[in-house]
């Protein structure tokens, strides 16, 4: 039987009085007053209000405690179920409120409270970093911080929604342990009523008596905890009526003496179970037992007084034990927190010397990218630091980072903008050069496709993605081009050898050739050979002079033998070609070119004139009137022959107007 009497200390006088008395009629049990090691202890319980930041060493009140076991650091964290722990630490606002999220699909919210505190804490944070960063690009954009209104983005409104779910889960858990807190005083304050009726009652035997005391100590042991206000009277009312029910009683020493040694053996397995703990791997795991066992202790009544302090000392010993490896657990957590600390300052300094100065090329960018990657996976795989130093840490690290990448954003806008006219001008050389690559003038068109392959060369690189596809297009028009001169070419060279048999053919017909006394006659005539002459196609190139030679020499000795001025030749050829089909409906075009022609020559010619005069008596000087005697001799010639042209015109335009007048009439 437990909690029969209350344990007492060595030497207690209250056990040598229980020692000495053998008769129920003066057995009497020991007050609480004589044992203070049986004093009662306050709620262990965690306060379930949360803090608004969560310590890495954070700690809970300890109870407070008289009972016979070794206490606990008061500076040492509480005992609590352990939690894994996760480094928030890089997250954006929108991963930390998903991961709020998966949280509290959890159906024990006290299970993820230092979770919850963590991601509280990185997301304020981050939602100061976010609202910062609108307010400047407010300013940036012109505006006046007078009226710039703040506030919560969708961002921020979504996470406080999420997070007000996980307030109203926690505080009706709250408010569930308190409920049950006050229905468990009701039932202790019922069962120290009853305990009192029990005492009161005088009609009951000792057996019924004592049966119903176990029964009622029996269900006190199993009612859990009770507001910690409450605690305290409640114990002392307790323990006694206890007292008072031992005094009427008067149960006799042997059955104290067995209810001892009954918690003898309870406090014993208490002991065992205490050093199994001394060798549990999880330090977390093995406070929080402790404390159960400490709990447990409590509730045991007293033992008999010889083994009263080796059992405690044995008890005392392996809790002290624990409590050891506890504390040194938490000073080797924050030792490892200072080396992590020292770790990630270097990462900072690293990271400052690679962003000192910003890189010129792109292999550099992406180098120097590639370094920071590894900063920051190196930075993940470090443990937590110090709470103390935690934000400024990782503030001077990413901000270090985010000013590299916000360079290298704003260099590759740069060269983005820059690639992206490169890349207008090429399609522009594109359309021309697949304009170009239809064309048949094959002199003209080659002279400006290599022009355009030239300003191909001047322009700058273009998207990789896109580089290969404009280059190809590109080629492929140049490409289509030379290929068809190619062809051209080799048609025409396979003709060659036939031509040259034409023009011999053409040449020896010339030659051969008789003509009248008629000029109009002989210059039609000749006409019709050099048309005839045209008309052939190329020649081979190791005949091309000779051939050419040939022919002009046998036409010009014509004109010489036919007295035919190289100015009768031309004007017979103009009146020829006036007389062609083509050409007749443009005779007034062809009047005012002449006019044009005519009238510069007149103004060249008496700029010439007038420049003679200034020249003075020289050698120098009279070769230079030479050449602008014979320049000026040229331009009355030339001019000679426009008029004699624009003469034929206007004997062409009358002959046309009496023919139409002819017609009319």
């Amino acid at each position: 039987m437990q909690n029969a009497t209350t344990e007492s200390i060595p030497n207690n006088e209250g056990n040598d009085k229980i020692q000495s008395e053998q008769t129920p009629e003066n057995l009497t049990e020991t007050s609480v007053e004589n044992n203070p090691n049986e004093a009662p202890q306050t709620d262990a319980e965690h306060c379930e209000n949360e803090p608004d930041t969560v310590q890495p060493n954070d700690t809970t009140a300890e109870q407070a405690t008289d009972t016979p076991v070794a206490s606990q650091p008061a500076d040492e964290p509480a005992v609590a179920e352990e939690e894994p722990v996760v480094d928030y630490s890089a997250m954006s606002r929108e991963q930390l409120t998903d991961a709020l999220k998966e949280l509290l699909q959890t159906d024990d919210i006290t299970k993820i409270k230092n979770r919850v505190g963590a991601i509280k804490l990185r997301f304020a944070e981050a939602d100061r970093e976010a609202k910062k960063a609108a307010f400047d690009k407010f300013i940036e954009e012109g505006g006046n911080k007078d009226e710039y209104e703040g506030g919560d983005d969708a961002v921020a409104e979504a996470y406080r929604k999420v997070y007000s779910i996980y307030r109203e889960r926690r505080q009706k858990h709250i408010d569930e342990l308190e409920a049950a807190k006050k229905h468990n005083l009701e039932l202790k304050q019922q069962i120290l009523d009853e305990l009192r009726k029990l005492i009161d009652n005088e009609s009951e035997s000792l057996k019924q008596s004592y049966d119903q005391f176990n029964a009622l100590q029996e269900r006190w042991k199993a009612i859990g905890d009770v507001p910690r206000t409450e605690m305290n009277a409640l114990w002392q009312n307790y323990h006694f009526f206890v007292e008072q029910f031992f005094n009427k009683v008067k149960i006799n020493k042997e059955l104290i003496l067995l209810d001892q040694k009954k918690n003898l053996e309870s406090k014993t397995l208490l002991c065992e179970k205490a050093e199994e703990l001394i060798v549990e791997p999880s330090i977390t795991k093995a406070a929080k037992e402790l404390q159960n066992l400490r709990e447990q202790w409590r509730e045991i009544g007293p033992v008999p007084v010889e083994q009263n302090d080796e059992i405690w000392a044995r008890f005392r010993n392996a809790a002290s034990q624990i409590d050891e490896r506890r504390r040194e657990y938490y000073e080797q957590r924050r030792d490892e927190m200072e080396k992590n600390l020292l770790a990630k300052q270097a990462l900072v300094e690293k990271a400052h010397n690679l962003t000192a100065e910003m890189p010129t090329t792109t292999k550099a960018w992406n180098d120097i990218s590639a370094q920071l990657d590894e900063l920051l996976k190196i930075w993940k795989s470090v443990g937590p630091v110090p709470r103390e130093q935690n934000e400024q840490i990782w503030s001077d690290f990413k901000g270090a980072i985010d000013r590299f990448y916000a360079e290298k954003k704003q260099h590759f806008d740069t060269i983005k903008d820059e690639q992206s006219e490169n890349l207008n001008k090429k399609i522009e050389l594109c359309l021309q050069a697949e304009a170009i690559a239809k064309r048949d003038d094959w002199k003209k068109a080659t002279e400006e496709l290599l022009k355009l392959q030239e300003e191909w060369k001047q322009i700058g690189p273009v998207n990789r993605k896109v580089s290969d596809k404009i280059w190809h297009r590109f080629r492929g028009a140049c490409d289509e081009f030379f290929n068809r001169k190619s062809e051209h070419f080799n048609t025409l060279r396979g003709s060659e050898q036939e031509n040259l048999e034409k023009k011999e053919a053409i040449l020896s017909e010339l030659k051969a050739f008789n003509f009248g006394d008629d000029k109009d006659e002989n210059l039609s005539a000749i006409k019709d050979f050099q048309r005839r002459w045209m008309e052939v196609g190329f020649v081979p190139i190791a005949d091309k002079q000779r051939l050419q030679k040939e022919f002009r020499d046998t036409i010009n000795a014509m004109f010489e033998k036919m007295k035919i001025t190289a100015r009768e030749a031309e004007l017979a050829s103009f009146r020829e070609t006036l007389h062609s089909g083509k050409n007749q409906h443009h005779l007034g075009d062809k009047r005012e070119q002449l006019i044009e022609q005519i009238q510069k020559l007149r103004a060249d010619l008496s700029l010439w004139e007038n420049n003679l005069g200034f020249l003075a008596e020289s050698k120098q000087a009279d070769l230079l009137k030479a050449e602008f005697e014979k320049k000026m001799q040229n331009a009355r010639q030339e001019i000679a022959l426009l008029e004699a042209k624009l003469k034929i015109i206007d004997n062409e335009n009358k002959a046309a107007e009496a023919a139409n007048s002819d017609t009319n009439e």
